[in-house]
């Protein structure tokens, strides 16, 4: 059966995870994997585009950073953001390979933003890297390894 709300499910899922909001979308694909439902590529496809979605969200965000940064509400301290820049620079565009890190991957699209990362660069490699992890995770899953 095709059922729309898994697939919307999990791409709210994926996004809401993919941005600063605590979320657990690794928990939502590999159930629907295991229900067998939703044919495995298009429950990857879905996963992806809205993981990398939320990134890109985070990108604009960081884009924006700037004209922030010194609000009162601003959840990151001027000392931290620097660091964090001064971390990406070191290793450039490349350790958005590890956007799908949790703790760090989050940041780590925020800060590719605010250091104004070219969007096709950000997204090829944050789309390989977040594809990669969803995919990997089906094929343990799924037992393809």
């Amino acid at each position: 059966m095709f059922d729309l709300s898994a697939y919307f499910g999990l791409f709210g899922a994926a996004f809401a995870a993919a941005t600063l909001v605590p979320a657990q979308s690794e928990a939502v694909l590999v159930g629907l994997l295991l229900h067998g439902s939703q044919p495995a590529a298009a429950l990857l496809l879905v996963a992806t585009a809205g993981n990398v979605l939320g990134s890109l969200v985070n990108w604009l965000l960081g884009r924006s950073v700037e004209r922030l940064r010194h609000k009162r509400w601003f959840p990151v301290s001027d000392q931290q953001l620097e660091r964090a820049q001064r971390r990406y620079h070191r290793y450039g565009r490349w350790s958005l390979l590890l956007s799908w890190v949790p703790i760090i991957g989050d940041p780590l699209t925020v800060v590719a933003g605010t250091l104004r990362e070219p969007l096709w660069s950000f997204l090829l490699l944050v789309t390989l890297a977040k594809g990669g992890r969803y995919l990997l995770l089906a094929s343990v899953t799924l037992g393809w390894l």
